[in-house]
């Protein structure tokens, strides 16, 4: 069976949905499939079953199809560092902090670790479904294209292209980005999906012809446009949530600093009738919420500086409502964060903190990645950790008054977002599904 790339027309097609959908269409049809992703630039990440770090939309396409997590399925993690640098892990591991430029110098050493992640999954299944990254066809950079042009060429991926049609000029998009394919790639194209469509999908039918007869594509399917509030990649998915706060009985304040990770946390609070999520970007009142979180963060000082500069700092400081900080939330919540060794600052630095809780936040080189059960607050959380700051006199959790904290993420995960959670992924996949061509699919992939 070959292995199939999905490609986007452009940023935020629709990829990372794409991939697990047509991943758990092929699993219900009996065969063995595994997402991947060569290379992913995110914040937001998780700890695998051996505990090793990967992408967060890799681990949750995993997750839908019941699989083992490990780094095969994301070799290249890149996470926005301090200034023009960011934080390179390879292989489920943090290698250094690396200028960007250089990154993109060195990408032929990285090559190795994709090919041989990619091998590992071939070897164990019957199809790999491989998420690219952005456009193939940026024509600067494909030479540099570790998700799309070097794996469909290396190893001979079909490809299915996704195109958004809310964003406009989805023509343009489709028959841009294939005839700016190399030759080679063009015959290996199965045809194209013009996803998140709204409205009545009968007024897309001369589309339909249109690609299919003058660009000489097949149309795989045409999508509805369904609110999907689970597996939140970046920031421009998590803008795309919905909500129903109609019948909210509590209101719950997210603040969304710059380099916020990890808010795949609060997908439980998204998904519960009772609560009304709002993230908080600029200094506006809290006092009409019940309850304040501050999330994990990438470059916790600077995010701290940047509550500071808001006046959302003060606010917090000065407030009585029910705090809650997660991982890098948590450490924002001690007297000092201290940066001896520049793990995430330019220089040696550190930086006073809310002062909630008695004790300082040392940066260690070493990041702690652990996946385990925990009992914190009072109940059992099947969670992760991923943090470079430790606490000497609290390093897991800390509980006084209206003051919570911990290192641990899926503390909101529970039985009920768990069924919550499947219920959700198969009506997803069960519409997508009924829409898809997927005989034309594996015609091409058998």
């Amino acid at each position: 069976m070959k292995n199939i790339s999905i490609f986007g027309t452009s940023s935020d097609a629709g990829k990372s949905t794409i991939t697990f959908v047509i991943a758990k269409i092929l699993q219900d049809l009996g065969h063995k499939v595994v997402p991947f992703k060569a290379q992913n630039v995110s914040n937001n990440s998780h700890v695998c079953s051996d505990n090793s770090e990967i992408a967060i939309a890799q681990y949750f396409q995993a997750e839908v199809l019941g699989l083992e997590t490990s780094y095969h399925l994301n070799p290249v993690l890149l996470k926005s560092g301090r200034g023009n640098s960011a934080t390179l892990i390879v292989e489920g591991k943090v290698v250094e902090q690396k200028d960007v430029r250089a990154y993109y110098k060195d990408l032929d050493l990285l090559k190795p670790a994709v090919d041989r992640c990619f091998k590992y999954l071939n070897e164990r299944y019957d199809c790999v479904v491989c998420e690219g990254a952005g456009s193939p066809v940026e024509l600067n950079l494909m030479d540099k294209d570790l998700s799309n042009i070097h794996i469909a060429d290396t190893f001979d991926t079909k490809i299915i292209l996704v195109a958004d049609i809310q964003r406009g000029g989805v023509f343009a998009s489709i028959w841009g980005v294939y005839n700016l394919l190399p030759k080679k790639l063009q015959q290996n194209v199965i045809g194209v999906i013009v996803n998140k469509f709204q409205g009545d999908m009968s007024l897309f039918d001369e589309g339909v012809r249109i690609i299919e007869e003058e660009f000489a594509i097949p149309v795989l399917a045409v999508l509805p446009y369904m609110p999907f509030n689970l597996g939140f990649e970046d920031s421009q998915s998590l803008m795309n949530f919905q909500q129903n706060c109609s019948k909210a009985t509590q209101k719950v304040a997210i603040i969304s600093y710059p380099t916020m990770s990890n808010y795949n946390d609060f997908e439980p609070l998204i998904a519960d009738t009772n609560i009304c999520v709002e993230f908080v970007s600029s200094n506006i009142s809290l006092e009409r919420f019940d309850l304040i979180i501050l999330p994990g963060s990438k470059l916790v000082i600077k995010d701290l500086q940047w509550l500071k500069d808001t006046g959302l700092f003060t606010q917090i400081r000065n407030s009585k409502k029910e705090l809650l900080g997660i991982c890098g939330g948590y450490q924002m919540m001690f007297e000092n964060i201290i940066d001896k060794d520049a793990v995430e600052s330019e220089k040696s630095c550190s930086e006073k903190g809310l002062g909630f809780i008695d004790d300082d936040i040392i940066f260690q080189k070493e990041k702690i990645l652990k996946k385990q059960s925990y009992e914190i607050f009072d109940k059992t959380v099947d969670g992760f950790e991923i943090h470079h700051g430790i606490s000497e006199k609290y390093p897991l959790y800390y509980e006084k008054e209206n003051i919570k904290g911990t290192f641990v993420h899926g503390l909101f995960d529970d039985e009920k977002f768990e069924i919550y959670k499947r219920k959700t992924i198969n009506t997803f996949v069960e519409t997508m599904s009924k829409k898809i061509d997927i005989k034309r699919i594996l015609q091409s992939v058998s």
